[in-house]
């Protein structure tokens, strides 16, 4: 089975707090919920954020919305406030989760 973009079955909006970035992520389509859930794990969002040197990453199941929330300390090299980054609210990071190859939906 090949693989498949997240963005072609999702999209995502990004926001932050402090040093905090928060990620949700929806299914277009309320049948691909169970497989968003299934293939979007903590693990892979840790990976593909990784080079932001990240601290833990926690994950909050909407299934009533079709969504998954993902919590990431310490993403934002020190908050928008204290960043020299241009991206001071992490927006951008979420398209870096929607851009993960992802195994096809069954």
């Amino acid at each position: 089975m090949s693989d498949v973009l997240l963005c072609d079955y999702a999209h995502a909006r990004a926001g932050d707090k402090g040093n905090i970035l928060s990620v949700a992520v929806f299914a277009y389509d309320a049948a691909h919920y169970a497989w968003l859930a299934r293939e979007l794990t903590v693990e892979r969002v840790a990976g593909c954020l990784a080079h932001r040197r990240i601290g833990t990453v926690r994950r909050f199941e909407l299934p009533n919305l079709g969504g998954l929330n993902f919590v990431v300390e310490n993403a934002l090299e020190g908050g928008v406030n204290a960043s020299p980054g241009i991206d001071r609210h992490g927006k951008s990071l979420s398209y870096a989760l929607l851009d993960l190859r992802l195994p096809a939906p069954s």
